[in-house]
């Protein structure tokens, strides 16, 4: 693979990280919401990632001014990854005692959403360490790229 494609996988992972980032950020803002449009407290959700062909890369033939074909290259020639699903949490809500809230039931008990704030934490953190991977792994290559670019001067 050369150091476009090193780019383009992980432009792919740089987005779908940072998808992951915005469903935790949002189930961690909606970890006390009892009533939601649908019914029901809030869900949480999970992202599914999955292998995605690889996007052409327009960059790369501008760049040099030839299509990948002519230099015998595969247009698709590696894989991505992107969220193919958001999907919510089938897990049972959280019942608590409150009667003084407005969404208690005859019993006073209130569902909540079963949200644990430090599996959201570690999901964050995750996220974002694997954000900063990716942007290290483009900035090496565009190191690389620079590099070889000032041989040839």
């Amino acid at each position: 693979m050369n150091l476009f494609g090193v780019m383009g996988l992980s432009g792919t992972a740089l987005k779908a990280e940072r998808i992951r980032a915005e469903i935790v950020a949002s189930n961690m803002a909606n970890a006390e919401t009892t009533r939601t449009a649908s019914g029901g407290p809030y869900q949480r959700k999970h992202v599914v990632f999955a292998a995605a062909p690889e996007q052409a890369s327009t960059f790369r033939n501008a760049l040099i001014g030839q299509s990948a074909s002519s230099l015998g290259v595969a247009a698709n020639s590696g894989t991505g990854v992107e969220v193919t699903a958001v999907v919510n949490d089938p897990g049972a809500p959280v019942r608590r005692y409150d009667p003084g809230h407005p969404d208690a039931d005859k019993n006073g008990y209130v569902n909540f959403p079963d949200i644990d704030p430090m599996t959201e934490m570690v999901d964050m953190m995750g996220a974002a360490r694997s954000y900063q991977l990716n942007a290290s792994a483009v900035q090496a290559s565009k190191n690389m790229l620079q590099s070889s670019i000032d041989l040839l001067k």
